[in-house]
């Protein structure tokens, strides 16, 4: 029995690879709604049907839980999804707590990295109402970086610019963490960091979310120690040219 992992294009291969590196004994399934990427400019009701589509189209393999590895999808049907299938359905949210606690005694304040449609959720501005007490948190869309992920692109010119522009409104000396809150955007980690003042920390929810994962599956006696990091890879378009895209795509995280 399979982990299955869905995203609605590549940023969920930024949580299976966090899972590849703490369940190495698992077996995983990766899902990409590759008809309807990105999801982060359309609107709710939309995007909740092609959830829920893509996630009735892969219940029928062999899997015994289900990560939405995308703070979008979880954001608009966690709840309903969680009502219609008996399996585990791990959920993801931007890493908001950890990163007001980290900043709670310097002063410093929090800057959040997600698409839109999160930005837009009651999930997600509850989630900040009942963590910064401070009103030290910050939001900011950046739809465009999913679009870049999903062309594979890593020009650093190309990005470098566009991080720049983003952040020119922006007095970085004022921030202590940025927070990555969708699973494309880690992708550009390393380049982000070149860019940063070094005081900045970044941080993602992918390491809560497979930590939930694990706690999740040792709880119901579920985990295994026969697999050995198998993937099967499937998109909704069916697309054999995008599965080699994922596969590249996880082979430069897994290198980075």
């Amino acid at each position: 029995m399979k982990i299955a992992f869905f995203d609605s294009g590549l940023g969920g291969l930024t949580v299976l690879s966090e899972a590849m590196n703490q369940l190495p004994h698992e077996d995983f399934l990766y899902f990409a709604d590759t008809l309807h990427v990105p999801y982060g400019p359309k609107p709710k009701d939309e995007v909740r049907k092609y959830i829920l589509d893509s996630i009735d189209s892969i219940i029928h393999e062999e899997i015994k839980a289900i990560v939405i590895a995308c703070n979008t999808a979880t954001s608009l049907t966690i709840q309903e999804l969680r009502g219609l299938y008996d399996i585990p359905i791990i959920g993801m949210e931007p890493a908001v707590k950890p990163a007001v606690e980290m900043n709670r005694s310097t002063g410093k304040r929090v800057l959040v990295f997600a698409t839109p449609l999160t930005l837009k959720q009651s999930k997600y501005n509850d989630l900040v109402s009942r963590i910064d007490n401070l009103h030290i948190v910050d939001s900011l869309p950046l739809p465009e970086l999913v679009e870049y992920c999903e062309a594979l692109c890593f020009d650093k010119t190309i990005i470098s610019d566009y991080f720049l522009g983003k952040l020119a409104p922006f007095n970085l000396d004022d921030y202590g963490t940025i927070v990555l809150g969708c699973t494309h955007y880690p992708f550009y980690r390393s380049l982000l960091r070149e860019l940063l003042p070094d005081h900045i920390r970044i941080v993602d929810g992918s390491a809560g979310t497979v930590k939930r994962l694990i706690q999740v599956l040792s709880e119901r006696e579920m985990t295994s120690l026969n697999g050995s990091c198998r993937i099967k890879f499937l998109n909704s378009s069916g697309s054999a040219e995008y599965t080699d895209k994922m596969k590249r795509a996880l082979g430069l995280l897994r290198n980075e």
